[in-house]
């Protein structure tokens, strides 16, 4: 029989000097729990006893290293932000702000303790890979702390929590089968968030236009049945098109990876991102499509086209059948005639005034600068860059020329990590391909925003994470044929 020890690694961790270290953090946390319950108004209160149940799972399930771990990470990450309108539309009251937002990210946060334990078993590469990062990330929080104040924290955050998951990846030895639960886990959140988002779009519910009525944001239209944008669970269009986007791409390339719904769930998702009018998770969407094809063997190559091709045929005769199918057609039209289009023109607009700034201010603006963070030195209102449209301005500004450069310097070794699996094991596994087709397509896609933060980033890179824990799989199980070979070899020379 496994020991404790090996069957459970974080036991490791509570030995010596460690289970001092633990203990009063343990207690550390229970003091600013407690303090907080007594001091706090009544509001504060039922926010603190949400978080503790959301997070108590996601804690129990870390030190046990399950593997339902991800799995409950993407729900709370689905169904937070709906938790937090209908905590709203009971009390009657709107808070710009509230902790149940960083919700999804404490609970990501527990990844670190199965990462702790096993540390020191982190590949070089990995390694070099992670620092690249972590200067960038250093770097953008001393600029940040010094402009931009708290919101410099929860955008590290925001970058750094997702982030988390690549070591996770390389640390765990996921299976096959492994592998395949997590992406059907992933699907099934997915067609979650679709059938939520159909319904929001035919039947408003009264949460979410309560939200809707005070929230300061115009994009997302009307409280109105058919005249809505729909965000789902989510907190806006954009996210819930990127989850949905993110999760068809591998519901349409492997049947194993639709989960029980099958074709009918690939058509629910399809159905749920159309009505989000999110155009950007489209693009995402068709690049990580092509990218996929384009590396896989050429048989496989003619049964995705296929695959595409039903998919495209299906939506041509769904798409006109649908409630309020009008304005989904004109939005559509827009990505045929995108020079016409307002928010394009708007986002070109952008970026040429924006991009003088890069070379006006080359030490970047820091954390905090960009995005939701800037509430937290706004007074609850969005900053001057709250809403950034333009991800290559946004990544640059924020950590400057320098940092802008070893970020993006990381993802390619992030490529390179994944591409050396053609060369190690002869060819790329569909987990592999997968991975390669999201990071790469991200890239593209920060034409429109900033792909590696908050939600988006937790997407990304748990679909990398995958490609990572399936290229070292092979690897391992590549590394006893080759030293049995080298034995072989020893023992009779030619």
């Amino acid at each position: 029989m496994r020991t404790l020890k090996a069957r459970y690694p974080f036991v490791s961790m509570f030995e010596g000097r460690n289970a001092l270290i633990w203990l009063f953090a343990a207690l550390a946390a229970s003091l600013v729990i407690g303090y907080g319950s007594a001091t706090l108004g009544h509001e504060n209160k039922s926010q603190i006893a949400i978080l503790a149940m959301l997070l108590f799972p996601a804690f129990m399930l870390a030190l046990l290293d399950s593997r339902k771990l991800i799995p409950y990470i993407l729900l709370v990450w689905v169904v937070c932000p709906e938790i937090r309108r209908f905590e709203d539309w009971v009390e009657g009251t709107y808070h710009s702000v509230s902790l149940l937002s960083i919700a999804p990210l404490l609970t990501s946060a527990v990844l670190i303790i199965p990462v702790l334990s096993k540390i020191h078993q982190l590949e070089s590469t990995l390694y070099r890979m992670l620092i690249y990062f972590s200067i960038a990330l250093l770097y953008g929080s001393l600029i940040g702390l010094t402009k931009n104040g708290m919101g410099t924290f929860y955008d590290l955050a925001n970058y750094l929590i997702p982030m988390l998951l690549i070591p996770y990846a390389a640390l765990s030895n996921y299976e096959s089968k492994d592998l395949d639960r997590l992406l059907v886990a992933f699907s099934n959140t997915a067609i979650l968030i679709a059938v939520y988002g159909i319904i929001q779009y035919v039947m408003v519910p009264p949460w979410d236009a309560f939200w809707m009525n005070h929230v300061e944001m115009t994009s997302i239209g009307h409280p109105y049945p058919l005249e809505i944008r729909v965000f789902s669970f989510l907190n806006s269009p954009g996210p819930a098109g990127m989850y949905m986007g993110t999760a068809l791409a591998p519901m349409i390339l492997e049947k194993r990876w639709r989960g029980p719904l099958g074709w009918l769930g690939v058509i629910l998702v399809t159905v749920g991102l159309l009505i989000t009018l999110v155009r950007s998770a489209w693009v995402m969407l068709f690049i990580d499509i092509a990218i996929y094809t384009a590396v896989s063997a050429g048989k496989q190559k003619w049964k995705l086209i296929a695959q595409l091709t039903a998919v495209i045929a299906a939506m041509y005769f769904i798409i006109p059948k649908l409630p309020g199918a009008q304005g989904l057609l004109a939005r559509l039209d827009t990505m045929t005639a995108i020079q016409d289009d307002h928010s394009y023109n708007e986002r070109l607009d952008f970026f040429h005034t924006v991009f003088p700034m890069l070379f006006a201010k080359p030490q970047g603006l820091g954390l905090g600068s960009i995005g939701v963070g800037t509430k937290l030195s706004n007074d609850g209102a969005l900053g001057e860059y709250g809403i950034f449209d333009n991800g290559f301005v946004a990544i640059f500004l924020t950590f400057g020329i320098i940092g802008g450069l070893l970020f993006f310097w990381g993802l390619w070794l992030v490529i390179k990590y994944l591409i050396s699996q053609r060369k190690q094991s002869g060819g790329l596994t569909p987990y592999t391909r997968l991975a390669l087709s999201a990071l790469e397509g991200s890239i593209v896609c920060l034409v429109f925003e900033n792909g590696y933060t908050g939600l988006k980033g937790f997407l990304l890179w748990l679909v990398v994470g995958i490609g990572i824990m399936a290229h070292r799989k092979s690897t391992q199980e590549r590394r006893p044929r080759t030293d049995a070979a080298a034995s072989q070899f020893k023992n009779n020379p030619l």
